[in-house]
């Protein structure tokens, strides 16, 4: 018989992100996040291939690489809204970690699967954040799919790409719950 953890199961049931937009002072320290960092690197990694890596992006980073979105935004013709809102997941920030994919050369792991597991130590490390009482988002957007941004901003090498940006700090507003998916709608059960 599996012995339960409903703790662990009532957060998962519960669990909310937390817009970034609403993330402010104070952030977690290195002490408090190495934590946090440490929980995400359990994630599954299909082999032991390790097919990502943590940059965590301190308050200095983050307006650099808003002003890089603002450059890159101009140089690829995005609207001035666009270019807006981009700046100011960088600005408005005060920590993020960039979970950087980094696929690994395998003829036994699918580079899909490689993939799947750098979204888990993203989910991983959004779940740790709330866990530990910070609030967190996963975010992306353009410009963190943007080669020349994620190679001069990041120092990413050609065969690396952002999983995810995970935003976090102090919840200042709590958010109200949305509408979570139908699991009628979602969920179907093969018996044979």
């Amino acid at each position: 018989m599996p012995t339960p953890n409903p703790a662990a199961l009532d957060f998962l049931l519960t669990r909310r992100s937390r817009p970034a937009k609403t993330l402010g002072l104070p952030v977690p320290d290195r002490a408090a996040l190495e934590p946090i960092l440490q929980a995400a690197l359990r994630s599954p990694d299909h082999g032991k291939l390790e097919p990502w890596r943590l940059i965590v992006l301190e308050r200095a980073a983050l307006l650099r690489l808003g002003r890089l979105a603002a450059d890159r935004g101009a140089a690829l013709g995005k609207s001035e809204p666009e270019i807006a809102k981009q700046r100011s997941q960088y600005d408005d920030s005060h920590l993020a970690v960039a979970v950087i994919a980094v696929p690994q050369d395998s003829g036994k792991i699918p580079v899909v699967e490689q993939t799947l597991s750098a979204g888990a130590v993203c989910l991983g490390l959004l779940n740790a954040a709330l866990a530990a009482g910070w609030g967190a988002n996963w975010l992306t957007g353009w410009a963190s799919q943007d080669a020349d941004f994620a190679r001069e901003g990041l120092h990413l090498d050609a065969n690396e790409w952002v999983a995810g940006l995970i935003h976090l700090g102090t919840e200042r507003v709590t958010p109200p719950e949305r509408p979570r998916p139908d699991m009628a709608a979602k969920v179907s059960w093969l018996s044979a």
